[in-house]
C-alpha cells in the first residue's frame, strides 16, 4: 500500500501523478507489483530505481506533480527529514493506476483472499 496526501489524490486518480519518490532503508516494492493506494484504487509498479534527491531535474518533478525539482525536494526534505539525516535510500517509484476492469478484478482477488483465510482460522 502506498499513501498519499490528499493534496495528490485528484492528480493521482487524473493520470497526471505517475510516479513517487520514497525513501526508505531498502527497497519495499518490485517492478510489476499490484499494489493500493486508498482514496484512488489500484496501482501497478511499471519500475522502480534508486535515485540521488540532488540529482532531481525539472523533467523528474513534473510526473511526481511538482512544477520544479527545487519544489519535490522541498516536499522530500519537509516529508523526510529523519529518512534524509539516516542516509536512507531515495527510490523513483513510477506506476499507473488501473483500469476499471482491472480494479474489479483485484477487489473481487482480495476478497477471495480474505474469504480463503477467514475459512482457514475456523479449522
Amino acid at each position: 500500500m502506498l499513501l498519499f496526501k490528499k493534496k495528490f489524490m485528484d492528480a493521482i486518480r487524473s493520470g497526471e501523478k505517475t510516479q513517487t519518490i520514497r525513501l526508505w532503508n531498502h527497497c519495499r516494492m518490485r517492478t510489476g507489483q499490484r499494489s493500493y493506494i486508498p482514496g484512488a484504487g489500484y496501482i501497478r509498479v511499471l519500475s522502480i530505481e534508486p535515485i540521488e534527491v540532488d540529482a532531481l531535474t525539472d523533467a523528474d518533478a513534473v510526473p511526481d506533480g511538482f512544477e520544479s525539482a527545487e519544489k519535490l525536494r522541498a516536499e522530500l526534505n519537509t516529508l523526510y527529514a529523519e529518512q534524509l539525516a539516516a542516509g536512507h535510500q531515495a527510490y523513483r517509484i513510477r506506476f499507473e493506476l488501473m483500469s476499471p476492469e482491472e480494479q474489479q478484478q483485484a477487489r473481487a482477488e482480495r476478497q477471495e483472499k480474505k474469504r480463503r483465510t477467514q475459512e482457514a482460522a475456523k479449522d
